[in-house]
């Protein structure tokens, strides 16, 4: 199987959409932790950079986009248009990260 094309775009150059499959999308709930919430509370005095945090959203960030993706190839899409990411938060201290977007088929 070829590689699933995933773009910001509504279309992919070169290509023409020949079926909308459908939305697909892929979503991770990541709570925060009293370790890193400690060393966030530290670096907010100093300033710069929570890397913990960073890494957190990072892998919530791959992870709702790979599930996305993997749902996209499970429906027989070839690519995924119009991608976007969203968070939100559900409750005090735990956040969503939602990757979605339109699967096709291209001819």
């Amino acid at each position: 199987m070829a590689e699933l094309i995933v773009t910001t775009g509504n279309e992919v150059p070169g290509k023409k959409v020949a079926k909308v499959i459908g939305v697909v999308k892929g979503n991770t709930v990541r709570a925060r932790n009293i370790g890193r919430d400690i060393g966030a509370g530290f670096k907010s005095i100093v300033g710069g950079e929570v890397k913990t945090y960073t890494d957190m959203t990072t892998t919530a960030r791959d992870e709702a986009f790979n599930r996305m993706a993997n749902q996209a190839i499970d429906a027989g899409a070839d690519a995924v248009i119009g991608m976007r990411f969203m968070t939100s938060m559900i409750m005090q201290g735990a956040s969503e990260m939602l990757a979605y977007g339109t699967a096709v088929k291209l001819a």
